[in-house]
């Protein structure tokens, strides 16, 4: 379903708001210049709950790079409101990183499925579990699709360096006219932008990152799940990649195991590979490698696309992905992986934003 028009979007707001709190919820558009003055409006909507009054915020879609930018206008939309006017964010559908955005900020919201937090003086709502009624059909443009996604990747190693267009088609392996449809894609949802001399500047890694894990599938991967004989998972990942190494099978530890490499956290079962192709047999039984998704201590990953090995590193003999591709992998991995997720972002993708 099409994601609704601000009329509607008016109207379901409010109807939301009255079955919650039992009728007393009044929400009105404002026209596209709402002030005697003929001035541009600073918000979409405004939101009468009793006696108190929220400045709302309407977006069609809930993808994280674009909660981000309707933070900023509703910040910037309280800085000049009068009073104890609170924000309020409105969209199709909340995901969870929006909706962790949004606490992050002290941001309230409510999604036109039915979900919301909204936490005033009088009132505090938390809806959660409706499904997306706006799911779109069709698959829309993403500049995270697995070739594409080498451009993120090329920057987010790179976080404060600026970039001609050209340079990046060439160092990430992707060409001049796919690299520039990628580029506008990512300028398009303010992720990216230029600088005078029209460099390609990533101003917020942080949230380009979170827009890449926002879409990133780790299950897309063809992933054979199995078991090798050992008695501790350190051992294992060290004698897996020595037999990868003398086999001339290209390779890189992800995972539990390679956040074990970075950071030292936690030990870990599941030892995790991407490996460039298909092991043969010979080379399953020199490991030992059984079939067999229960109870699986290893897995071996062939990539949808070559572009996880580059920006690779080799620390105790194991060679692991970059810190950003090993944050996206966690995604799809069980045990302790958010935790060791966190601890990667800390330490190695901490970043700030640009001034420039």
């Amino acid at each position: 379903m099409k994601a609704p028009d601000e009329a509607e979007a008016e109207s379901r707001v409010e109807r939301l708001l009255q079955e919650w709190i039992e009728g007393r919820a009044r929400v009105e558009r404002l026209e596209e210049e709402n002030s005697q003055m003929g001035e541009p409006r600073i918000w979409d909507f405004t939101v009468q709950l009793r006696d108190e009054t929220l400045i709302g915020e309407y977006r069609r879609s809930g993808d994280i790079s674009t909660i981000s930018r309707a933070i900023e206008q509703l910040k910037e939309g309280l800085r000049q409101s009068s009073g104890d006017d609170r924000p309020l964010l409105i969209v199709p559908f909340m995901g969870e990183k929006g909706a962790r955005r949004c606490q992050e900020e002290k941001i309230s919201w409510i999604d036109l499925s039915g979900n919301a937090h909204l936490h005033t003086k009088s009132f505090l709502i938390h809806v959660e579990g409706k499904p997306n009624q706006f799911k779109q059909k069709g698959r829309p443009a993403n500049p995270f699709a697995p070739k594409s996604s080498r451009i993120s990747r090329f920057l987010l190693a790179r976080p404060n360096q600026r970039f001609r267009q050209k340079e990046i088609a060439n160092q990430a392996g992707v060409g001049r006219g796919w690299t520039s449809k990628v580029i506008r894609r990512l300028e398009e949802k303010k992720l990216v932008n230029r600088d005078e001399d029209g460099r390609v500047k990533v101003p917020d890694p942080s949230l380009l990152l979170d827009a890449w894990h926002e879409k990133y599938d780790f299950s897309k991967h063809r992933i054979m799940k199995g078991t090798v004989a050992s008695k501790e998972s350190v051992g294992l990942m060290k004698r897996l990649a020595r037999a990868f190494e003398s086999a001339g099978v290209e390779y890189a530890a992800t995972g539990l195991a390679a956040a074990w490499l970075l950071t030292r956290f936690a030990r870990f079962r599941i030892a995790t590979f991407y490996l460039s192709r298909q092991l043969e047999e010979g080379l399953k039984r020199k490991i030992g490698l059984r079939e067999d998704p229960k109870g699986a201590n290893v897995w071996l990953v062939v990539p949808n696309d070559e572009g996880v090995f580059y920006e690779n590193s080799t620390r105790e003999d194991v060679r692991h992905v970059h810190p950003v591709q090993v944050y996206l992998d966690l995604k799809g991995h069980p045990e302790r992986s958010e935790e060791a997720a966190s601890s990667i972002k800390k330490e190695y993708l901490n970043w700030r934003k640009s001034d420039g």
